[in-house]
């Protein structure tokens, strides 16, 4: 079995539906010897920001000298971009084996794509005595299947509404969901939040009896940079290669998070670990300029929010230019019309696009919403799903 064959199967059997719940990754988990429970884990929730915030806590674990396993979705071009020690993508060899070892138990009992991601992580993580473990949510929180964990802290970045199909239509239901990673008496960090969002956290927090850490009430944006309260004192950090106020916030809320449960934290370390976090962790898609000549930019953005911060950050880029095209491609759970009515003042032409997943928008819909909006669309030549 080579790694496309290993993962053709999975793929074939429609393992990306969307299945919320925890009794069968609690199965999973159980079938393979429960490798959760002998980690460190640091597990973080949001609608926007927690990819970043992972990065910026593994990268900063990592300058201190700790062995970190980071894992993260969705992956761009690899599967093994999702599973990662101090940088390092899991192998080949690593995913095959895994499929293979536990090829009976995935046919009869049918566990979704990202169950068999998760439990492959946190075996990977477990095998090769990682000191932490930062773990993203896939969707959600309460029902997701990372949320399995009892972590050192549990870290929230952002709400904004996502996945109403799934979630709920309102940021207090949406709220409700990604507070579901609260655990009794562990910690709660939090990012800069709507108050409808922060009042559900407060009082679920409450209930488990969870301290909270509000980023906002430690945090000062200056210029080219940020100040922080720390335990000891105040200090002052920056962010080189991640732009934008947003991952101040972000950086911000991993330097906290890290300040509260691990005894001893060097700032030049911290900063270090700011300054490297792209090598260290493997980050992609946060504006991120793939070349300059021509000039193109990738972004991540898969809401409302995220693109509200692309065009923040773009329009400095959009003066520059006579013409910018739009390549865009998204799920159908996603606002598509608003996010593309909020771009359509930037892009002269747009190419619409799906990728290999069941939840992927098509291009005839996208192609109807641009029509829509009298925008100049046409798709690109790569396969309808």
């Amino acid at each position: 079995m080579n790694i496309d064959s290993a993962l053709e199967k999975i793929y074939s059997l429609k393992q990306f539906h969307v299945k919320l719940g925890l009794d069968n990754i609690k199965k999973l988990l159980n079938h393979i010897g429960n490798p959760q429970e002998k980690l460190k884990i640091i597990h973080v929730a949001g609608s926007n920001g927690k990819g970043s915030t992972c990065s910026f806590l593994a990268s900063i674990l990592q300058e201190h000298g700790y062995k970190v396993g980071l894992y993260t979705s969705p992956h761009f071009v690899r599967f093994n971009e999702r599973i990662r020690i101090n940088g390092i993508e899991i192998s080949d060899d690593e995913i095959i084996i895994f499929l293979d070892e536990n090829k009976n138990f995935i046919e009869e009992e049918s566990p979704t794509f990202f169950e068999i991601a998760t439990a492959m992580a946190f075996q990977h993580f477990k095998k090769y005595k990682v000191d932490f473990a930062v773990i993203e949510t896939g969707l959600g929180g309460r029902l997701d299947a990372t949320n399995t964990i009892v972590p050192l802290a549990s870290v929230i970045t952002s709400i904004s509404l996502e996945h109403t199909k799934i979630l709920g239509n309102t940021i207090e239901k949406i709220a409700y969901e990604k507070g579901g990673i609260i655990k009794n008496k562990i910690p709660l960090f939090i990012g800069k939040l709507p108050k409808e969002a922060k009042v559900t956290l407060v009082k679920i927090a409450e209930e488990k009896k969870s301290i909270v850490i509000d980023i906002t009430n430690h945090l000062t944006i200056i210029k080219n940079g940020f100040k922080l309260k720390l335990k000891k004192a105040e200090q002052k950090f920056k962010l080189k290669t991640l732009i934008g106020t947003h991952q101040n916030y972000n950086a911000a809320l991993a330097i906290k998070t890290l300040n509260e449960i691990i005894s001893k934290l060097d700032y030049n370390k911290i900063q270090n670990g700011l300054d490297n976090v792209i090598n260290n962790s493997g980050l992609q898609g946060r504006f991120q300029k793939i070349s300059e000549s021509p000039k193109v930019i990738f972004d991540a953005a898969h809401n409302l929010e995220g693109v509200k911060v692309f065009i923040k950050l773009f329009k400095k880029e959009f003066k520059n230019y006579k013409t910018c095209t739009l390549i865009y491609g998204a799920l159908n759970d996603k606002n598509n019309k608003q996010m593309l009515t909020l771009l359509q003042s930037y892009f002269i032409k747009v190419y619409v696009t799906s990728i290999n997943n069941e939840r992927s928008e098509t291009t005839k819909n996208l192609i109807s919403i641009t029509k829509s909006l009298k925008m100049d669309a046409s798709k690109t030549n790569y396969p309808e799903k």
